[in-house]
C-alpha cells in the first residue's frame, strides 16, 4: 500500500495499533525514565501526545472524550483519547471539518494524518527508548514518516518541533537515518 492508499481514519487506527502496543509494554517503574525528548520523561512524552490530540479537534469545535490522567493510568488515559479520537476521524463530515491551518486551508483529518500519525511514529519510537521496549518501526511507517519530514521543509526545525540532524553512520538502516534526520541520536 502507498501512502495514498488509505485514509486518514484508517493510518491512524494502524498506526494508533502500534503506539497502543508500545504504551501495553512499557513496564510500569519506566514511566518516569527520561525520554529523548529534552525534559520530558516516558510519562511526559505520552502526555504530551494526548495533549496535541486534545488541541487538534479544538481547532474545529470539537472535544474528545475524558479519561484518567496520565498520572493514574497512562495506558487507560492513551485509550480514552484514542478511541475518541477514531470515532471522529470514521465520521467524515467531522473529518472533514476545515480551518486555517499553519500551512493553509485544510481538513481535521488531513491535518491529523499529516500531524499526528506523524507524531505516533516518532513518539512511538521515543517512548520505546525512554522504557528500553521494541524500537523497531515497520518498513511503511519509516518511508510515510520519512516522505513527512522531508515534506515540513523548515518547519521541522521550529523551536520546540526537531533539533538539527544527527549523524549516521553511511551503513544506517532507514528508520535509524529518520530518526537522526529529526535530532534524535538513534
Amino acid at each position: 500500500m502507498t501512502s495514498t492508499d488509505i485514509s486518514p481514519a484508517q493510518r491512524y487506527r494502524n498506526l494508533a495499533a502500534n503506539f497502543t502496543q508500545r504504551i501495553d509494554a512499557v513496564p510500569e517503574q519506566n514511566w518516569d525514565n527520561d525520554s529523548p525528548c529534552d525534559g520530558w520523561t516516558a510519562r511526559d512524552l505520552l502526555r504530551h501526545v494526548i495533549d496535541s490530540e486534545r488541541d487538534m479537534v479544538k481547532v474545529v469545535g470539537l472535544e474528545l472524550a475524558s479519561g484518567p490522567s496520565v498520572d493514574e493510568n497512562p495506558a487507560a488515559a492513551w485509550a480514552a483519547v484514542r478511541d475518541s479520537m477514531q470515532a471522529i476521524l470514521d465520521d467524515p463530515a467531522k473529518a472533514n471539518l476545515e480551518y486555517d491551518g499553519h500551512f493553509g486551508r485544510t481538513n481535521l483529518g488531513a491535518t491529523v494524518e499529516g500531524f499526528l500519525c506523524f507524531d505516533l511514529v516518532v513518539h512511538g519510537w521515543d517512548l520505546a527508548v525512554a522504557t528500553g521496549t521494541d524500537t523497531s518501526i515497520p518498513d511503511d511507517d519509516v518511508e510515510w514518516a520519512s516522505q513527512i519530514a522531508t515534506s515540513l521543509g523548515d518547519s521541522i526545525r521550529m523551536d520546540g518541533v526537531c533539533g538539527p540532524e544527527m549523524p549516521v553512520s553511511d551503513d544506517a538502516d532507514k528508520a535509524t537515518r529518520l530518526m537522526a534526520y529529526l535530532g534524535r541520536a538513534a
